[in-house]
């Protein structure tokens, strides 16, 4: 039998990208559970290491202060946040737009300095909003937050192994030529399923979790897509080199910040929809 030499592995990387996945999960997992200042501590980590991802993608040899006043924008705020100090909150992120493009007022790029630090703040003070104080694995934040990871996770798994599997038309070619209609149709399914999955053992309503998770799943793809337009832009393969087989937390996250954000402005303006 003829064999086809051009054949290439449909799921190359799997391992290696199953195992960061597995170690980001054992880090997050104990600040999660207890939420408040442990989870906000956590995230301001993670957010002065995208925001310094950001900065890196347009310049490889940024000055200190060009990385310290975002930086220290999106801790503050972070902490603010879990203390619930919601009118610093907002204090903190203005003025730390207003310091970052006086920053840039000389130089170029000011748009893109301020929206890096507004992409990467918002979404992360929704999280820590999102999540609150109370402690256990029954807390309405706790459910929240773990509902919402395993949809965007079950999205990208889906969209990873059928989009590989399958292949076929693209969803956009420029912004994204992995990206494609079987991906996006496999995670869209493993997404809903992961929730109602999630909704089940959490005992919600199963419609609910079910329906819920389209939104969900939709906000993480264009998280997705539109970190790709973003690297595409500044002509990078990946936002850093943090994590093996995904690249940078901003690629690794993406999804996650767009669906939190979404799932919160949902919910803000439907707080009665969430069935706990």
């Amino acid at each position: 039998m003829k064999k086809n030499i051009n054949t290439k592995p449909v799921w190359k990387n799997i391992g290696i990208r199953g195992i960061t996945a597995l170690v980001l999960a054992g880090i997050v997992f104990l600040p999660i559970y207890f939420g408040g200042l442990y989870w906000a501590i956590l995230v301001s980590i993670f957010s002065a290491r995208m925001i310094w991802e950001w900065v890196r993608m347009s310049n490889s040899n940024p000055e200190l202060k060009g990385c310290f006043i975002p930086i220290m924008g999106v801790v503050l705020s972070c902490l603010f946040m879990a203390f619930e100090s919601y009118n610093f909150v907002i204090i903190s992120v203005l003025l730390s737009t207003l310091l970052i493009g006086l920053e840039r007022f000389n130089r170029n790029q000011i748009l893109w300095a301020c929206f890096g630090f507004l992409y990467v703040c918002l979404p992360s003070i929704a999280l820590i909003g999102l999540r609150g104080s109370e402690v256990g694995f029954f807390s309405e934040g706790f459910i929240k937050i773990c509902y919402i990871i395993l949809i965007v996770v079950g999205a990208d798994v889906g969209a990873y192994l059928g989009g590989s599997y399958f292949k076929g038309p693209k969803m956009s070619p420029v912004i994204s030529p992995n990206k494609t209609w079987s991906g996006f149709i496999s995670g869209l399914s493993l997404g809903i399923v992961m929730g109602g999955v999630t909704g089940y053992f959490a005992n919600m309503d199963l419609l609910f979790s079910l329906t819920f998770a389209i939104p969900v799943v939709l906000f993480s793809i264009v998280g997705d897509l539109f970190e790709s337009g973003v690297k595409r832009i500044q002509k990078v393969k990946d936002t850093g080199e943090l994590l093996p087989g995904h690249g940078g937390l901003l690629d690794r996250l993406d999804s996650l910040m767009f669906a939190v954000l979404g799932s919160v402005i949902i919910l803000y303006f439907a707080p009665d929809s969430w069935p706990i």
